[in-house]
């Protein structure tokens, strides 16, 4: 569905936008094996800046919700539930269609054959995404303000909870983590991802409670910001919330340690308290100092198509990975192939640097460029992709 934008801070499409091209930026690398420190996420506790992507990008959401639940409150419960189930499901069945996406692969005999559901991987990051803003959503419209906030600070206990009481001996390991035996008994191991070299979902089920409450986050820093409007009293309590949360994070950290593979309570107060330093900071730049120009306009054309440009991010490599080009033969004397965008990186960014980090790097800021453009073709033309 086309349609256009509502009306709202530029300051949040800035960081939204930002949000996406840095989310562009660390899943798309020349080479995974070659990635400078930064850009890569934490190997098990800890935050790295390429970890506070994915909350910042919930955060984000949660502020949009504030521009838009007036009005389906005012709609009344019908028209929430279609409009919320609709939207959940669409973004969750994107989000399918990318894992799945383009259906077929190439066979050791280099013939098509069809991608077999049974190795499907469930969830994902538009997964998450939708269950995160159904229940958010859920929770916002029936517990209001205040309860809301109430509500998600007993999530957060629970969660804490449930990973101790799941494996009092071991209850933050990637080994040791309850959520991993529920995800394999709804999921089924097949169906889940094994990046971490073990059947580990890190959008699993039991991890999105905590994911939740980021959401609700990004939505009460909004209903504050549509509240007080641009006065410097908004700005100073964004700043301080955004304060105290980093420390609350850091300090609920030393028992219950920042991870963002199963997106700990203090994980999301941590990121949280992180987004609104950074969001005060922009407003204050940007709605007070009028400090505006090339940078912001590049990210707010990310932000105003986000959600698109993401899945067109993610669609394009693997819908171009069915274009082989022949390189070498390998000792046992089989043709060995490339794709196009790997060619580019072998061919272009690559030999640019010693350090192939470089490389790597200048590939995924070429990438990022191309997404820019594609998503500056949009705005310019007026059209606003939303679901």
């Amino acid at each position: 569905m086309i349609q256009q934008p509502a009306a709202r801070f530029y300051s949040l499409d800035v960081f939204r936008g930002a949000t996406v091209a840095l989310m562009i930026l660390v899943n798309n690398p020349g080479s995974w094996a070659h990635i400078h420190p930064p850009l890569e996420h934490a190997a098990w506790h800890g935050c790295t800046p390429t970890d506070l992507v994915f909350p910042f990008f919930l955060f984000a959401v949660g502020n949009a919700m504030a521009f838009v639940m007036p009005k389906l409150e005012a709609g009344g419960p019908a028209l929430f539930w279609k409009k919320v189930l609709k939207r959940t499901f669409l973004i969750f069945l994107i989000g399918l269609f990318l894992n799945w996406f383009p259906f077929i692969k190439y066979n050791d005999a280099g013939n098509f054959v069809a991608k077999p559901f049974e190795s499907l991987r469930i969830l994902g990051v538009l997964q998450r995404i939708a269950l995160c803003y159904f229940f958010a959503s859920v929770i916002i419209y029936y517990f209001k303000l205040r309860g809301a906030f109430v509500f998600s600070a007993f999530i957060l206990l629970a969660y804490w909870f449930l990973c101790i009481a799941g494996n009092p001996a071991d209850p933050f390991s990637l080994h040791g983590w309850f959520g991993t035996k529920v995800d394999m008994a709804i999921l089924g191991e097949k169906h889940m991802y094994h990046g971490e070299g073990i059947a580990f979902d890190p959008e699993g089920l039991m991890s999105l409670f905590a994911a939740i409450v980021q959401v609700v986050f990004g939505y009460l820093a909004g209903q504050y910001i549509l509240t007080k409007g641009k006065t410097h009293e908004m700005v100073n309590g964004l700043f301080v919330a955004g304060c105290v949360l980093v420390f609350a994070g850091f300090c609920w950290d030393m028992v219950f340690s920042i991870n963002k593979k199963i997106w700990t309570s203090s994980y999301t107060i941590y990121t949280t308290g992180l987004a609104l330093l950074i969001l005060s900071v922009m407003i204050y730049i940007i709605e007070f100092k009028n400090w505006r120009g090339a940078w912001s306009r590049f990210f707010d054309v990310f932000g105003k198509n986000a959600l698109f440009i993401f899945v067109m991010s993610g669609v394009l490599p693997r819908l171009l990975a069915l274009i082989r080009i022949p390189t070498t033969v390998s000792p046992a004397g089989k043709q060995l192939y490339t794709t196009p965008f790997n060619w580019f990186y072998e061919h272009a960014t690559k030999p640019l640097f010693s350090d192939l980090k470089n490389g790597s790097l200048l590939y995924a800021l070429c990438f990022i460029a191309m997404m820019w453009f594609f998503a500056w073709l949009l705005d310019r033309k007026k059209i606003y992709i939303r679901v």
